[in-house]
């Protein structure tokens, strides 16, 4: 694990990208060049799509956190092949230059490694840029975590791998609290006035609460089961969470903690670990 220095004590959010990204890396590092040509349950994307991805934006997070041309540019490309209807993965080659495999691999650890520092020195509530409204240099790098464990599901999924979560997935929880009314928002239904109860279980054991404590909406349960469902990469009904009430019900039909239009989730029984043959 990645530690903090004694210089900076407040950001270890980016230590804890650092160390998500550290055990994607791990996953993967046995693989040949063509293990990266499968395809995974994610649109059909395959390992170099999703590592390709993952680097393209960890380097346009880390041209925001610099704040100069160079985030400018980069902005103004992506706006531009994708208005013209390119896919994400056109657009992403053209800044990985169409490296695959285990030298994508490489360039991307190398170049996580060399951004969690610049983050980890970087004050937290500076405000950044990004392809939709501004936001902190904390809820940058925490996007950047929550991005990495989303995406590294599919990888784990593919390859028939139980994953073993640690207690930073916390970022990832507070994501999906905090977008709780952006659900609604982006899905065109009446915004409830207050967020359901959580109370999720950490995979240390301890129990993470938010919300109201007398709220009747509420949801219990693993907290890794709540980050899957609050980053669509499992259907509520795939998981073993209790929900209570009509809102709690309603969030977890239509949750989505990251940017964009609404997404639909993936059908219940679509996205799940793949049982390989011996």
């Amino acid at each position: 694990m990645v530690k903090m220095t004694d210089q900076n004590l407040e950001l270890q959010q980016a230590y804890d990208f650092c160390d998500e990204s550290n055990a994607v890396y791990k996953l993967l590092l046995s693989l040949s060049d063509s293990d990266y040509e499968e395809k995974t349950q994610f649109k059909g994307w395959n390992f170099n799509n999703v590592i390709g991805h993952l680097h393209v934006w960890n380097y346009a997070a880390d041209l925001s956190l610099q704040d100069g041309d160079d985030w400018k540019n980069f902005a103004n490309s992506a706006l531009e092949m994708l208005g013209k209807g390119s896919t994400m993965n056109q657009f992403e080659e053209t800044i990985t230059k169409g490296i695959k495999g285990r030298e994508l691999l490489d360039t991307w650890k190398s170049y996580y490694e060399k951004m969690t520092e610049r983050f980890a020195a970087a004050d937290p509530k500076k405000r950044v840029k990004w392809m939709g409204p501004d936001m902190s240099a904390r809820s940058s790098i925490s996007a950047r975590h929550m991005e990495t464990w989303a995406h590294a599901q599919e990888l784990y999924d593919t390859l028939g791998v139980d994953r073993i979560n640690e207690d930073r997935i916390k970022n990832i929880v507070v994501i999906g609290n905090n977008t709780f009314k952006y659900c609604f928002t982006i899905n065109k239904r009446e915004l409830p006035e207050e967020t359901p109860r959580l109370e999720l279980t950490a995979p240390s054991g301890e129990v993470w609460e938010f919300n109201n404590p007398s709220n009747e909406n509420k949801i219990s349960g693993k907290a890794e089961e709540f980050c899957q469902v609050v980053t669509q990469v499992r259907n509520i009904e795939d998981v073993n969470l209790n929900v209570s009430g009509d809102i709690a019900n309603d969030w977890m039909s239509i949750a989505q903690c990251f940017a964009g239009g609404a997404e639909t989730p993936p059908r219940p029984g679509t996205r799940k670990k793949v049982t390989k043959q011996s």
